[in-house]
């Protein structure tokens, strides 16, 4: 249980078997440290499957209205709000709807500050850029189009994505054929139903969120993911506390038919879904 506020063990420690409201409420008194000690944390969250509900169609997620009043609230409580995704940053502050909080998008390639109208890059991806890109373009439409794959043009990463398709198995073995023939310059990688192409780099939601934190002088983090990329942030908060970088973090897991296992494994407190998410935002508001 390394990684989590010390002073909440008690009150995390049947988290990973959450199910029932009461159980939940229960496990929700680790947010006291947040609550009490605003202007020391930051408060991150994942979008899809998180904040928003997952859609078939990617274009089609919204963070429901209240979800959203819920994130201006807090942005103007504590010290860092901030939303982390895989989206671009820019798509990711339009599903918000939240203006004034921070917007890691890309996985961690670019970062949007409130108030900012275009996203900086980290500086690992200017020279492979476009590898995925070129990379997809390449690929015969035919054979996209034949197993259902939609392609999502996310500027550095491409996505493919099968949620829709038919025949998913058939679609899910063409996107790992076409994950074993990229070049060294482009990283797959796999999330819920859909293959991304990412440059080569050394740059995830972890490495992102390690770097925002390490600028903004708070001394307490609280991620919420429900996806395997956001194990990254999970294991990232880990090392700050280890190391002394954070007095502490709460890692919180939103429990899906989809996600993967090991987010209820590795979490300190489990949600259930949106839903349970939004009944988090409450608590935090206060």
């Amino acid at each position: 249980m390394c990684g989590h506020d010390r002073d909440t063990r008690a009150a995390v420690a049947s988290s990973r078997s959450v199910s029932s409201a009461d159980a939940a409420r229960r496990d929700l008194g680790a947010l006291a440290a947040y609550r009490e000690r605003p202007t020391d944390a930051a408060l991150l969250f994942d979008i899809d499957g998180t904040l928003a509900p997952i859609t078939t169609r990617p274009g089609d997620a919204a963070v429901p209205p209240e979800t959203r009043e819920l994130l201006a609230a807090l942005a103007e409580r504590y010290a860092l709000v901030g939303c982390v995704s895989g989206r671009q940053a820019a798509e990711a502050r339009r599903i918000a709807g939240v203006e004034g909080i921070v917007y890691i998008g890309n996985h961690g390639l670019e970062l949007l500050e409130p108030g900012a109208s275009e996203p900086t890059f980290d500086p690992a991806v200017a020279s492979l850029a476009d590898a995925a890109m070129r990379f997809v373009s390449g690929l015969d439409a035919e054979r996209l189009a034949d197993a259902a794959l939609a392609v999502e043009d996310k500027g550095p990463i491409q996505a493919l994505h099968w949620r829709g398709a038919a025949d998913q198995e058939r679609a899910e073995k063409a996107a790992r054929a076409i994950a074993a023939d990229a070049p060294a310059e482009v990283r797959p990688h796999w999330g819920r139903k859909v293959l991304e192409l990412r440059p080569a780099v050394d740059v995830d939601k972890g490495t992102a969120v390690r770097r925002l934190l390490a600028s903004s002088g708070v001394r307490r983090a609280l991620y919420v993911g429900d996806d395997r990329t956001d194990l990254d942030v999970f294991r990232i908060l880990t090392e700050l506390v280890e190391a002394g970088d954070l007095e502490g973090a709460l890692r919180v897991g939103v429990r899906s038919g989809e996600g993967p296992q090991e987010i209820i494994d590795e979490a300190d407190v489990v949600v259930d879904g949106t839903e349970g998410v939004r009944a988090l935002l409450r608590e935090l508001v206060g």
